[in-house]
């Protein structure tokens, strides 16, 4: 195969995976990554359908195997702290909504870059700032570093993508925002989650959750209201929003406001998708959320972020490193796929956060009744979404 020199830009699920996948095909990769080294903890994702698949392929089981979370299932939470309806871990197969494969973002991440080949180089803080194309080869700027020539450019940088900014012009801003505002933190809590994620819904579209976490006394934490900032909030804006927000909740509400403030890991998000005709252009490909981000509500983004990988990768394999060609058929295979998988699930972002009591009570009887017919296909009809593509076999 032609030997390429390719850009991957993004150290979190997507671009070590497609790093790992090109550099075991001869090519020479670079990875740059924002932030000054790996991130590590970071919320729970899971691996389910093709991404499972993907794992398997990669010889990476094991090693994710070992580092998996014992979760029993998700259980809502009542107004007085009490346990109610509940999905267990074992529902649908073990693909619900907690699934059996569930692992920390960083964690995953840091499996994916140990197998990285010692020969890929990193560029640790920094980013791509300017792209320019010839046809034969795509000029990169970036913030720090001298600028450089690649064959190839893969973008696996996140919602906030600087390649799709860099390459794609105007349509480099196509975000859909989905009416939801989230913050995700480590905290420590005075009740013992018993292993299970447990999750509150409170009147004006309000959500609370924890779940279990691999550090003994500590859970994943996550706060969520409805709407869409207009603007990028700063990090105190953002405390204060979620501390007017949850001022009136009880349950372990008031110690997730006080965690929130010292937590080392703290993400915010106005939660959107990324919809694009094109998830390539020129020299320039796309991955995972920074081409589909689908959004947490469908369970699917890690699954994207790892078949994505693969698929580009593969399909350069197949073509004996003619970039035009792979590019083409990369697209042509995941378009299937990722237009029903950012789908959200029946009734979102309300049914996630309803603003009134019948929509929570709703809430939670579609919980009682998951397993039984006819809720039972809806939510199958979601979860199914995960084995939405027949998955090619590559070299």
């Amino acid at each position: 195969m032609n030997q390429l020199r390719i850009l991957v830009s993004g150290a979190s699920i997507a671009g070590p995976a497609a790093a790992l996948l090109l550099a075991r095909q001869g090519h020479r990769v670079t990875i740059v990554e924002r932030a000054p080294s790996l991130r590590a903890g970071g919320q729970t994702v899971d691996l389910r359908g093709a991404g499972r698949t993907v794992i398997d392929r990669l010889g990476l089981g094991p090693a994710t195997t070992e580092r998996l979370l014992d979760q029993r299932g998700i259980v809502k939470i009542d107004d007085r702290g009490r346990r109610g309806a509940s999905m267990p871990v074992e529902a649908f197969g073990g693909n619900g909504v907690v699934s059996t494969h569930e692992i920390l973002r960083g964690d995953l991440a840091e499996v994916l870059v140990d197998a990285v080949p010692d020969d890929v180089e990193y560029l640790w803080d920094d980013t791509v700032t300017a792209i320019s194309q010839d046809g034969r080869r795509a000029r990169v700027e970036f913030e720090s570093a001298p600028a450089r020539e690649f064959d190839l450019v893969v973008g696996a940088d996140g919602l906030g993508s600087a390649v799709r900014r860099a390459a794609f012009g105007p349509d480099g801003q196509a975000l859909r925002p989905i009416g939801l505002r989230y913050a995700w933190f480590t905290a420590e809590i005075d009740e013992d989650t018993r292993g299970w994620y447990l999750m509150h819904t409170a009147r004006r579209g309000r959500v609370l959750s924890v779940r279990p976490s691999r550090t003994e006394g500590t859970v994943k934490a996550g706060l969520a209201i409805r709407g869409t900032d207009a603007r990028r909030l700063g990090r105190e804006e953002q405390f204060a929003l979620f501390e007017r927000e949850f001022a009136d909740i009880g349950w372990v509400a008031p110690q997730l406001l006080r965690a929130m403030r010292t937590a080392d890991d703290w993400a915010y998000q106005d939660l959107a998708q990324v919809q694009l005709d094109s998830w390539t252009r020129g020299r320039v490909a796309l991955i995972g959320d920074a081409g589909y981000c689908p959004t947490p509500l469908t369970g699917l983004g890690t699954t994207l972020a790892l078949v994505g990988a693969y698929v580009l990768a593969g399909e350069l394999g197949r073509t004996d490193g003619d970039v035009p060609a792979a590019l083409a058929r990369y697209d042509a295979v995941m378009r299937p796929f990722i237009g029903p998988a950012q789908e959200l699930p029946p009734g979102s972002p309300a049914g996630f956060a309803p603003r009134g009591r019948l929509g929570i009570a709703l809430g939670d009887l579609t919980y009682r009744t998951a397993t039984r017919w006819p809720m039972r296909l809806v939510w199958a009809a979601q979860f199914e979404k995960a084995d939405g593509i027949d998955l090619p076999v590559y070299a």
